[in-house]
């Protein structure tokens, strides 16, 4: 056997591949045989005479998935000691489900239905994962590709569920071909097993390679400026007012803008001193006041910006389900929002709507609430649940026919919702962003390698305004044309291309996913059921 036989080694052997397959300084092709120590390890345990079965895989896969949890994300320490802790824990549970699952089934369905049961019930997992409140979508497989943008541009007709299927299937193969068939020197059968699986990996990457060189890229023609302040959002944000980060906003751009200028956008919470800005009354505050005064001088640029705003209540009772209680009697709903401002038209926002758990929202609330109070993980300045949008929203520029999709940070992980910008019609893609709470780790990189991947699903080009992240400008191919080092401030000035035209994936969205979990529950039914035997195989 290629791989070793005690389990402990086999268990931490997965955890360590499936961690340097990860973005960004990873190699991804060690993601192809990341999950084979862990399905020798189940079929040794599957197939030996000891005790204790489910314990033993239980305890074996939970230390894979915890290196792998750990190794890829360990740096939401910086923000917070629990939240990682919690994360890391909460995953690696979720995973070690999924094995234990499949481990229950294999032994009441034929073996190629039960691979079947295990493939679709990953992809309903990680589809699972992006919806319900307590969403943490970051290890998704096919995300594992956003640094090989040349391998899967064929994502534009799958997304990232077509990543994640490809990955499943080649580990399958694979093992099935080592387990029946060992490498010996003096046979060339393993070989021979082994290469409709190693094709299996060729062939989409030779399909993206055509796609990428065949697919043109469009004349950049539309002018932007993408603010990176490089501000502490620990202390200095929060000790300076608007009016202080208007100036120096003022001051940045004012280096940079020429009469070709379209746009002007700065990070998540740019404005956020104090309670935020009053959502109602906006159009009275001084930093509007400000902002107008501004646009008048560039009357055909618009200025999107990151703000805080809020609506103030004053009742005995709770107003809203997302309201905080500030005092007795005195309420308010926060909303983390994109706002849009130019000369001669009223303002527009956006509101985050894909909330950080815990940071920005507690998942359940009005189950956890009554037990553990308004607790929030404390990552600095405000710490408080923030309302979200039912629907996605899209600014259109006074002066030239482009409407753009404004997404918030969080928010840029998840391939679906972010389609529903460009089937509202959206030319190009926004993300304002805040990293800063990470530090200088893998953390912002892989944020910023993730919104390549929806560069490519929706072929649309993306501008990125970061604070002390990593501003860039990526086009329609997943390409970084321009960026912003970390920890630098300025202004990084680019031109990109606009497009119209809707993929497949924009249109018709996760349906990889929703397939797999139809099948996934429809297996799982038959096996409860017991109607099937073992009997199945991989010859």
């Amino acid at each position: 056997m290629i791989f070793s036989k005690k389990p402990i080694l086999l268990s931490i052997l997965s955890g360590v591949l499936l961690t340097l397959s990860w973005p960004v300084n990873g190699l991804s092709f060690l993601i192809f045989i990341g999950l084979i120590p862990l399905l020798f390890l189940e079929h040794q345990i599957a197939t030996d005479n000891k005790k204790r079965k489910k314990a033993r895989l239980f305890a074996y896969s939970f230390l894979s998935f915890f290196i792998w949890n750990l190794g890829t994300t360990w740096w939401i320490i910086n923000s917070s000691v629990f939240g990682m802790v919690f994360a890391v824990v909460c995953n690696t549970l979720f995973y070690t489900f999924l094995i234990m699952l499949f481990h229950w089934v294999k032994k009441r369905l034929p073996l190629r239905t039960a691979y079947v049961f295990l493939v679709t019930l990953w992809i309903a997992f990680e589809k699972f994962h992006l919806e319900w409140e307590f969403s943490w979508p970051w290890l998704n497989l096919g995300n594992v590709f956003s640094e090989d943008i040349h391998w899967v541009q064929w994502y534009e007709y799958t997304g990232v569920f077509g990543g994640s299927l490809w990955v499943l299937i080649i580990n399958i193969g694979v093992f099935e071909a080592l387990k029946n068939h060992p490498p010996n020197l003096k046979s060339s059968k393993w070989v021979i097993k082994l290469s409709p699986w190693l094709i299996g990996i060729a062939i989409p990457i030779i399909i993206s390679g055509i796609i990428f060189t065949t697919q043109s890229t469009k004349n950049a023609n539309t002018e932007v400026l993408l603010l990176q302040p490089n501000i502490d959002p620990y202390d200095e944000k929060y000790d300076k007012d608007n009016r202080y980060f208007y100036n120096l906003m003022v001051e940045l751009f004012s280096e940079k803008i020429t009469e070709n200028t379209h746009y002007f956008f700065t990070p998540e919470t740019y404005f956020a001193s104090g309670l935020g800005e009053p959502l109602k009354e906006f159009d009275k505050s001084l930093l509007y006041k400000d902002l107008d005064s501004l646009l008048q001088a560039f009357p055909k640029t618009q200025l999107i910006t990151g703000i805080q705003s809020y609506n103030l209540y004053s009742t005995d009772t709770e107003p809203t389900p997302t309201a905080n209680e500030m005092s007795k009697g005195i309420w308010v709903d926060f909303y983390n929002s994109a706002l849009k401002m130019q000369n001669g038209t009223p303002p527009e926002f956006y509101h985050k709507s894909k909330l950080v758990v815990g940071v920005e929202n507690m998942p359940y609330k009005s189950f956890f609430k009554p037990i553990i109070g308004e607790f929030l993980l404390d990552l600095g300045g405000t710490v408080s649940s923030r309302v979200t949008q039912k629907e996605r929203s899209v600014f259109q520029h006074e002066t030239i026919d482009l409407k753009v999709g404004p997404i918030i940070c969080y928010e840029s992980i998840y391939g679906a919702f972010v389609t529903e910008y460009v089937r509202k019609g959206a030319d190009f893609l926004a993300i304002i962003t805040n990293d800063a709470w990470w530090g200088n780790t893998a953390g912002h990189r892989q944020l910023l390698s993730y919104a390549r991947l929806r560069a490519i699903e929706n072929r649309r080009s993306i501008v990125r305004s970061a604070n002390t992240g990593i501003s860039a400008i990526i086009n329609e191919k997943g390409e970084v044309l321009k960026q912003l080092a970390y920890g630098e401030r300025g202004v990084l000035r680019g031109s990109f291309a606009p497009a119209s035209e809707i993929t497949f994936y924009t249109q018709y969205g996760d349906y990889i996913a929703r397939w797999s979990g139809f099948i996934m529950v429809l297996f799982f039914l038959i096996a409860l059921s017991g109607r099937l035997k073992q009997g199945d195989r991989f010859k």
